[in-house]
């Protein structure tokens, strides 16, 4: 039986290879694993080649995390709690006519301060067919509940006000377009469940007064 020869690789050939190897693995580590895992691209090609996509900081792994934990608990919100019931009659001047002529256009950035354990309002005066675009977020992505909702404006004072809810909800973040179906006040309640003051951040542009 003839015997079989093995090739042998000499020592050189296996010093240059474990040096290829080892710049292979350290142009990997600085390439893909560091921008995907660390968010460090120092040489600017994870970048290039979109491997800082895939890097999620874990400080915002831990807020959404904490985010649909504290949805999960909230209490389901019921089709009652929109408007203000059906005791209360819809004014004669929800149906009048829109003016020929709307606010001007302005564009606003303010603060609202939800006190911890309590709610508070925060509403525009707008004409009917007035429209606004409008964005809100907390500042550390605290879930607020909220009734994004409007008032007719009424020749008199009346005890109970007429209200149509537009968008009752639980959550940290708000985006829109609002056409006003009628002259009035128009905005949201913010209700805060935690033992801390909540800081809303909002923007504004469109047809209204503050």
């Amino acid at each position: 039986m003839s015997e079989m020869n093995h090739p042998v690789l000499e020592k050189s050939q296996i010093i240059k290879a474990s040096i290829i190897s080892f710049i292979l693995g350290a142009v990997l580590l600085v390439v893909a694993v560091m921008p995907a895992e660390y968010g460090m691209d120092p040489t600017g090609a994870g970048d290039l080649l979109g491997f800082n996509r895939l890097y999620v900081p874990e400080s915002d792994q831990d807020n959404d995390l904490g985010t649909i934990v504290a949805t999960v608990n909230l209490p389901l919100i019921k089709l009652e709690k929109a408007g203000s019931g059906p005791d209360v009659a819809r004014p004669v001047e929800a149906d009048f006519p829109a003016p020929d002529e709307q606010l001007s256009n302005r564009e606003d950035e303010t603060q609202v301060i939800v006190p911890a354990g309590k709610g508070i309002e925060f509403k525009i005066n707008m004409l009917k067919y007035g429209t606004v675009k409008y964005e809100w977020t907390t500042a550390n992505n605290e879930v607020l509940y909220f009734d994004f909702h409007g008032e007719v404006k009424q020749k008199e004072e009346v005890k109970d006000v007429y209200f149509e809810s537009y968008t009752i909800a639980n959550s940290n973040n708000m985006v829109g377009t609002f056409l006003a179906p009628y002259e009035g006040k128009h905005g949201w309640f913010f209700r805060n469940s935690s033992n801390e003051d909540v800081v809303v951040n909002l923007r504004l542009k469109g047809q209204y007064e503050l």
